[in-house]
């Protein structure tokens, strides 16, 4: 029985079928009920699994902010008790688009940040991945 309580939980054996990967994951954890750490949202319909907005990095910012506001609101929070967050984009030249599209979704919440660019994504066609942490207030 898991202490904390699970948002969403899959294996990658479905979610990535053209990997041999067998990994019990979750989309958001809330830990000891005022901690929700999000799993990083990418330009992907949490319903369908369908990629959104291929080529298109404000698209997948929209959808991947889009996301992790559904995730907050399904754990109890929401963005504005977002306390942390990091942004992977793939390009450096990416940075200004994902910004606007983060800054939209959270003004007014100041939260701490972190930007990374990195190699690649864990599909070739997702270009940004953005991972929050969040409370839940008394």
């Amino acid at each position: 029985m898991p202490v904390h309580k699970r948002i969403r939980m899959f294996n990658t054996k479905e979610t990535y079928p053209e990997q041999k990967l067998d990994n019990d994951l979750c989309q958001a954890v809330v830990a000891r009920g005022t901690m929700v750490f999000v799993r990083g949202q990418i330009g992907q319909n949490l319903e369908t699994s369908e990629s959104v907005g291929v080529g298109d990095v404000t698209a997948q910012a929209e959808q991947a902010m889009y996301n992790i506001r559904m995730l907050l609101e399904e754990s109890g929070s929401e963005l504005s008790h977002i306390t942390k967050i990091v942004i992977y984009i793939i390009d450096p030249r990416y940075r200004e688009q994902v910004y606007l599209v983060v800054g939209k979704w959270l003004k007014g919440v100041f939260p701490v940040s972190t930007g990374i660019v990195v190699s690649a994504l864990a599909r070739p066609e997702w270009l940004v991945e953005i991972d929050v942490t969040a409370v839940i207030p008394d």
